[in-house]
């Protein structure tokens, strides 16, 4: 079974994890998988919108820890796995495109960085959230030490990541880890918010989700400048104008 696939219809490129029999982890063919899938959205100027989601009845588990076991150098191994699903990762985090992602079941180990790829995360109510690296003898990759603290507040992610704490869907709603949380079928509400995205200004809003995914690691100065370039790009654009015009005639 290939490990993910890609459709681009309608504005949304839909990106699902699918080894559901291992959880939607990642051994380091996936993550080259994955790595490809990304760069071919970033390329494709149909892809409005980002969609991602994982088949099965869990997001994703993170790292595969049995390709890791099957390692002849498990140091090695585990150093291209980290680097090539983070460099994806960065990757979308740093694309002009919104990202939808709908988890459920499970979203553990790196599993949580890639959900914190997404601007706007829709989880099913029974989704359990744990960091799980502790368990094993492992330590945070793929950006969850950087972006665990921002979604939820340092003292929350320390207490993630040194205990085997376990966040379940309405907890994780309170601390701001998801966008929101339904009872059930993540992927259509999901589904639903990427539409709307797509049809709306979507440009616009890639850059407004740039603007602040950058604004960490700039100073205000920076920032504000950026900013200015960006919305004066932004006006010149056929989506502002049109959008613009008709407002002036409302």
């Amino acid at each position: 079974m290939e490990s993910l696939s890609l459709s681009i219809h309608d504005g949304i490129a839909h990106l699902r994890l699918t080894r559901p029999d291992r959880s939607n982890a990642f051994d380091l063919a996936g993550a080259h998988a994955f790595d490809a899938a990304v760069r071919r959205i970033e390329r494709d100027d149909d892809a409005r919108v980002v969609l991602l989601s994982g088949a099965g009845s869990r997001f994703c588990a993170g790292g595969d820890v049995s390709s890791m076991i099957a390692a002849e150098n498990r140091g090695a191994y585990v150093r291209d796995l980290a680097d090539t699903l983070d460099a994806a990762l960065q990757r979308l985090d740093s694309m002009t495109k919104p990202t939808v992602v709908a988890v459920q079941g499970a979203v553990a180990g790196a599993g949580i960085g890639v959900m914190l790829a997404g601007d706007l995360i829709v989880a099913e109510r029974a989704t359990k959230f744990v960091t799980a690296y502790a368990g094993i003898g492992l330590t945070p990759d793929c950006g969850v030490s950087w972006l665990l603290p921002r979604a939820v507040g340092q003292m929350r992610a320390l207490q993630m990541i040194l205990t085997p704490t376990v966040v379940d869907g309405e907890t994780a709603l309170s601390w701001g880890l998801v966008s929101e949380v339904v009872g059930t079928d993540a992927l259509a509400r999901a589904e639903e918010l990427a539409r709307s995205l797509a049809a709306g200004p979507a440009e616009a809003l890639g850059h407004a989700r740039r603007l602040l995914r950058t604004s960490w690691s700039v100073d205000r100065a920076t920032g504000g400048a950026e900013e200015t370039r960006t919305i004066e790009r932004a006006i010149l654009s056929p989506e502002a104008a049109a959008l613009i015009d008709a407002f002036g005639r409302g």
